[in-house]
């Protein structure tokens, strides 16, 4: 891997470096919060016209849930890493090991496409009959994941394109192709659900439709994705001169791969550690009914408005505590890291409120049975309890993550969601009440607020070393 400096002429040094604090973290974090926002509409929105088929429907979209995550987490988890990788190649001025990184990560973004596609296609059946004997459950769940993942390339080239942008400070430009992938989305799912002439909302019917029932949904999810990546892209090629994406380059590079998945793996091990603790939650709550999986599908959707700004804000961090880090600039390290930890526990006060105090509405859209209502409602109050603290640790790992000390975030997920939430949900499920259950959320997060505390102020300690030194 070049070590050279001065591989191209001399340019004016990035905002990320010299933008008062403050201002640059609302530019960038906003747009991405607002995308974000936008991805958690579009994603209840699906939940919502396909809860308006049946129940069962709603429950194969929840148990997808694991297998959507897992192949998040590998997206996600890749284009983290080349996002670091970019941000402290620039913040270092080795402009050619940033574009080696960016090529790079497109390739293996590829490569993960082609992984989970083969998933999609012969794994999505097996995948639910081992979580339910329902042939309707199996046969919606099947044909939503199989599409879903089979047609996956979108997600893959969407989150790449979009970090390559985060990367250079260009978050607007992230806001308008979520949010575009988004309404693409909204726009199609009653399209490809539901028949001509069904009513959908109030008086409205629809003028045309394929009623394809959740394998529509799943078709619309594909096509916004598809969209979006390649709207991405060209933003890239026009508005992002600062990396030079070139297709003889898109290949692989040994060095720079293991430096991306140095600080992506964890990342992608610790959202996989979500699925399979969903996974294992499943079973669990099935064994109760399986309007319980389905609540809990509907909670995942709805906590997604709280968490999904916070990993906006996430977002627009990331870059900005690399790009100083590598210019060794630790007041400003500091400061961000601080402001960034505020705003997220402000934001989850706020979710915890709204799930407190309007869960019978929160579930109102999910169209639920009275059984839903009366398990959802303190299921909603009881997660909802450790908002405030989940928006601290996922502050905490993401600045081990971008400062290069991955590993603090892992050992973090493992022990909150396998060591902890697990084995106190199966505990808690053996005194056969259901509401005890969700009491491990909770439990988890005090857990991972302890370690959380530990590993950041270690790391913050260790990084001011480092940059201490000339």
């Amino acid at each position: 891997m070049s070590m050279e400096k001065t591989e191209r002429p001399v340019m004016t040094e990035n905002k990320m470096g010299v933008m008062p604090v403050g201002r640059l973290l609302a530019g960038m974090a906003i747009p991405m919060m607002i995308s974000m926002l936008a991805q958690a509409f579009y994603n209840i929105v699906d939940s919502i016209f396909v809860a308006r088929i049946s129940e069962n429907a709603l429950t194969a979209v929840s148990l997808a849930f694991p297998l959507q995550n897992l192949m998040i987490a590998v997206g996600v988890g890749t284009s983290v890493g080349m996002n670091t990788f970019v941000s402290r190649s620039l913040g270092a001025k080795k402009y050619n090991e940033c574009n080696q990184g960016a090529n790079t990560g497109i390739f293996l973004a590829l490569c993960n496409f082609i992984v989970f596609a083969l998933i999609g296609i012969f794994l999505s059946g097996p995948f639910y009959a081992a979580q339910t004997d329902v042939a309707e459950i199996i046969k919606y769940g099947t044909d939503y994941s199989s599409i879903c993942l089979g047609l996956s390339i979108g997600i893959f080239c969407q989150f790449c394109f979009e970090r390559l942008l985060q990367a250079t400070g260009r978050t607007s430009i992230t806001m308008c192709t979520q949010i575009l992938g988004a309404i693409i989305n909204i726009v199609l799912d009653p399209i490809f659900i539901f028949e001509k002439g069904e009513i959908v909302f109030g008086n409205f019917a629809m003028p045309f439709g394929f009623n394809m029932d959740v394998a529509g949904a799943a078709v619309a999810t594909v096509i916004g994705q598809v969209v979006a990546a390649c709207v991405a892209l060209i933003a890239n090629l026009k508005f992002n001169p600062e990396i030079k994406i070139r297709l003889k380059a898109i290949r692989w590079n040994t060095a720079i791969a293991k430096e991306i998945y140095r600080v992506g793996l964890p990342s992608i091990v610790m959202q996989s550690i979500s699925s399979i603790m969903t996974f294992c939650m499943n079973l669990i709550l099935i064994s109760f009914s399986t309007t319980a999986t389905a609540v809990l599908g509907s909670y995942f959707k709805l906590q997604s408005f709280v968490f999904m700004p916070i990993f906006g804000l996430n977002n627009g961090m990331v870059p900005i505590v690399s790009y100083n880090f590598g210019a060794k600039k630790a007041d400003r390290v500091k400061r961000v890291v601080k402001l960034t930890i505020v705003t997220a526990v402000c934001i989850m006060t706020f979710g915890l409120i709204i799930f407190e105090l309007f869960p019978s509405t929160l579930l109102s859209f999910f169209s639920p049975s009275q059984t839903m209502l009366d398990i959802g409602i303190p299921a909603l109050r009881i997660i909802g309890s450790h908002f405030m603290l989940a928006g601290f640790c996922i502050i905490a790992g993401s600045v081990c993550q971008a400062i290069g000390n991955p590993l603090y975030s892992l050992i973090v997920s493992v022990s909150r969601q396998l060591l902890v939430l697990i084995p106190v949900a199966w505990l808690l499920a053996q005194t056969g009440v259901l509401k005890l259950v969700w009491l491990s959320f909770p439990i988890a997060e005090v857990v991972s607020l302890i370690l959380s505390s530990i590993f950041l102020a270690k790391t913050m300690r260790s990084a001011n070393r480092i940059m201490a030194e000339k």
